[in-house]
């Protein structure tokens, strides 16, 4: 029982609670039991993901977004034979009285893991940035050439595209483009890649303007510091059925605050006193999937960051969204002991 303790949690958890739980398991899932022990219904990293965009609250309790008949077997044979039947991530098992007493998630511990559709998307990345928050190592590589593990953080971001299918990358430079450049030659990978050079800095948005009449199509674009493994394919659905012109993608973090937080009304009263609450938000991870008519919204040689390019287009009428994904699926580099933790969780050490 020790060994499925994690996968197991209360149904009165906080969904944020719920959520780190998630997270601590690694395997994007927890069952739900009552006061007793009874399975009483799961919850996955896509059903936060349903639940908060038809309007649910980070603070409502996790049975309010859970799968309230999660599939269950009433013996390990029975586990094994649903599991390989379909697409399950695991299959809990229970007694008579519907309490877990076992997990099954495949032969020797091994996951399925369901084949990527491939999308065929062009990918734009934004590369021209200085860096600076990774200095002083970014006074030697520009930052996308600085290593995570094998490979530079710029390669593995263009090998997780890859094994969706896109193989176009448009990638605009600025600060010791050369280098980059140089790399890709000397590399010995076969890349298509067109280079748009950035003579200034145009922010993290301008520079896309470099590409007027060169996508036809819905493209993705990320920033050279952030890798995300989410689901690509559900994220471009959710774009396309809904219209969007612009969807970025944003996880939804939960931060334990060490100290009370004082809730303060008018005159000084105090109105609410949280001692050492547990905060839930989004956070842009600044990946998006963009519809090329906004690069005509872009002016020459304008300099602008790609959310007040989003803001502008929502301003106009524009239909632009989020799509929530986990903690876990982000991995973000921009800063040195952010660079380790992304090391550590890609190579495990």
């Amino acid at each position: 029982m020790d060994d499925i303790v994690r996968y197991i949690g209360r149904s009165s958890l906080s969904l944020s609670e719920a959520m780190q739980r998630i997270e601590q398991n690694s395997c994007g899932i927890l069952f739900l039991t009552d006061d007793d022990g009874v399975l009483t219904g799961c919850i996955t990293d896509g059903d936060v993901r349903r639940y908060l965009l038809a309007g649910g609250s980070m603070s409502a309790t996790v049975f309010e977004a859970a799968n309230k008949r999660p599939r269950k077997a009433m013996s390990l044979e029975e586990a094994k034979a649903l599991y390989h039947r379909k697409n399950y991530v695991m299959i809990p098992v229970v007694n008579r009285c519907g309490i877990i007493i076992d997990i099954y998630n495949g032969e020797e511990g091994e996951l399925y893991k369901k084949k990527k559709k491939a999308l065929h998307l062009p990918v734009v990345i934004n590369a021209g940035g200085k860096g600076t928050r990774l200095d002083p190592y970014t006074r030697v590589l520009p930052k996308p050439l600085i290593p995570v593990g094998d490979f530079p953080i710029i390669e593995l971001i263009m090998k997780e595209y890859q094994s969706y299918g896109c193989d176009e990358f448009h990638i605009i430079v600025n600060y010791k483009r050369d280098l980059i450049k140089a790399y890709f030659h000397d590399s010995g990978e076969e890349y298509r890649i067109t280079w748009h050079d950035e003579e200034r800095p145009l922010g993290t948005g301008g520079g896309l303007r470099l590409l007027r009449g060169k996508l036809e199509s819905t493209f993705f674009f990320v920033n050279c510091d952030s890798l995300l493994t989410a689901n690509y394919e559900s994220m471009l659905r959710f774009h396309r059925e809904n219209g969007n012109v612009v969807t970025m993608a944003c996880a939804y973090m939960n931060m334990d605050i060490p100290y009370g937080v004082v809730e303060m009304g008018e005159n000084g009263l105090i109105t609410n006193i949280r001692e050492k609450p547990l905060m839930s938000f989004l956070t842009n991870t600044g990946i998006y999937i963009a519809e090329p008519e906004i690069i005509e919204d872009i002016q020459d040689g304008e300099a602008i960051g790609f959310p007040d390019i989003i803001k502008r287009e929502k301003d106009r009428g524009k239909k632009v969204a989020v799509f929530p994904v986990s903690e876990s699926e982000w991995m973000d580099m921009g800063q040195l002991p952010e660079l380790e933790k992304m090391r550590s969780r890609l190579y495990g050490n």
